[in-house]
């Protein structure tokens, strides 16, 4: 089930929220995770009983750890057991299959991969439960005693399949006490509405011009169609994920729970650097906490420094995909990173702002055709047809219709990932607060219904994230 559709709009979500506000607060746990648990066997019937396993798996073992903290040795132990068990579970369904393909093909061998899907939000979840175990061994904090609340936890429909990576830490308190105001709950919903609107209304039309580009012949593609290519792809994923968690933060918002923003208009950065503190925050932050300071940080040598970030990098392409070209992707950002830090971004701080932010725009559209093209030899095709070589001309006939169709879209979209038109608004609602009152709640019934209206009629509704 997706929150993108119309049994989850006008079926699930009324249900879910009339029976948890319905229910004592003391049952309000039980109720989210038995509607989490329908949620995710609505699409992974399966695949329930494994996210149930795990969390069984890390309740268990984060008892252990806390009851064994004065024997270090046996805490240690348990602790190593469940990261083998939850990096085990992730590297089988995840990467078992890249592993052999790249034995066989290396060594000549003939190994066979059991072919399983990807049980959707493995990353996200799994990354939760290793930084719940992590906190409680360090002694950051202490082990959830009850068992529906863990549950709650790991498998809040909200954020399960797609993230943002909530830390434990951040939500102890609200697991076991919250409260909703109506006013918090109207804030909820309007961040629902924005999210679904970023989704139906942005991110699928743009993502419709994206695939019938990437869909072209090389040899057919003009400079001019592989740029509205590349910029549709860059709007549609920043859309779609972002709009995703926007729903996330939203539901979760409703039901009581305060969860971090996940993204802060990273295409207005004008650095790599500033951008990945923007963009997919709480998995930047997760890496950072997890990986990059244990490893040493910034507290060792330059030498030390590089490598800490090549690990990083290489972890968090790795992350996205069990494929070299995600690798190539998370590297490429790491080594932009990396001279920024060395020397670069001295000099794109002297930069007039424009030439700097061109420089971010230019970057991020290059990193995401290594993320989008599975083959490198196809993702230099393309790269190579946006400067002009192995292009098929400047333009065509269907680049130019490719523009005048999309093009009053990916504008929209443009001016919708920067903080503008929300400045606008607010500044509109301040100086008019009579008819802002009024005209805000229409413009988010209007962003609902043409969501809806788009829902009905199209067909194509992916969620790129999905697949991570």
């Amino acid at each position: 089930m997706v929150f993108s559709s119309l049994i989850f709009l006008f079926q699930f979500l009324p249900t879910v929220l009339l029976l948890y506000y319905l229910s004592p607060k003391r049952l309000r746990n039980v109720v989210l995770l038995l509607a989490s648990v329908i949620f995710y066997s609505w699409g992974e019937p399966l695949y329930i009983f494994l996210m149930i396993f795990a969390s069984v798996f890390d309740y268990v073992n984060g008892l252990l750890i806390h009851r064994f903290r004065h024997r270090k040795q046996v805490a240690r132990i348990v602790f190593f057991v469940s990261l083998a068990g939850n990096l085990g579970l992730l590297g089988f369904f995840k990467y078992a299959g890249f592993v052999v393909d790249n034995l066989n093909q290396w060594f000549s061998l003939n190994l066979q991969a059991v072919d399983l899907p990807l049980p959707i939000g493995l990353s996200f979840y799994t990354f939760q439960t290793l930084s719940y175990m992590i906190d409680i061994y360090r002694g950051k904090m202490e082990p959830q005693r009850n068992i529906i609340t863990f549950g709650t936890y790991v498998m809040m429909f909200p954020q399960l399949v797609a993230g943002p990576i909530v830390k434990y830490g951040d939500i102890a308190r609200q697991l076991v006490s919250r409260n909703v105001t109506l006013q918090r709950f109207g804030q909820g919903a309007k961040l629902f509405i924005r999210g679904l609107a970023k989704k139906m209304l942005l991110a699928n039309n743009l993502g419709l011009l994206w695939t019938s580009v990437k869909a072209t012949p090389a040899e057919d593609i003009t400079v001019l169609g592989a740029w509205l290519g590349i910029a549709a792809f860059t709007l549609q994923i920043y859309f779609d994920f972002s709009g995703y968690s926007d729903m996330a933060r939203g539901l979760a918002k409703m039901l009581g729970f305060h969860m971090k923003i996940n993204f802060n208009y990273p295409y207005i950065s004008r650095s790599v650097t500033d951008f990945w503190r923007r963009w997919h925050i709480s998995l930047g932050s997760w890496f950072r906490e997890y990986v990059y300071i244990p490893l040493g940080g910034n507290r060792v040598g330059m030498n030390k420094q590089l490598l800490n970030l090549f690990i990083v990098w290489f972890l968090t392409g790795l992350w996205h995909g069990a494929s070299w070209n995600f690798v190539v992707w998370g590297l490429y950002f790491g080594l932009l990173v990396t001279l920024e830090k060395l020397f670069l971004l001295k000099w794109l701080n002297r930069l007039p702002r424009p030439v700097a932010h061109l420089y971010l725009l230019l970057a991020v559209a290059i990193g995401w055709v290594f993320f989008e093209f599975e083959r490198m030899e196809t993702a230099w095709a393309f790269i190579g047809s946006m400067i002009g070589f192995a292009a098929n001309g400047w333009a065509n006939g269907q680049a130019l219709y490719d523009l005048s169709t999309y093009g009053l879209v990916l504008a929209l979209s443009a001016l919708c990932a920067t903080p503008l038109p929300r400045k606008w608004l607010l500044r509109f609602t301040f100086k008019h607060r009579l008819i802002g009152t009024a005209a805000v709640p229409v413009l988010y019934l209007i962003a609902l219904v043409l969501s809806t209206a788009y829902l009905v009629a199209q067909t194509y509704n992916p969620f790129l994230y999905f697949r991570f």
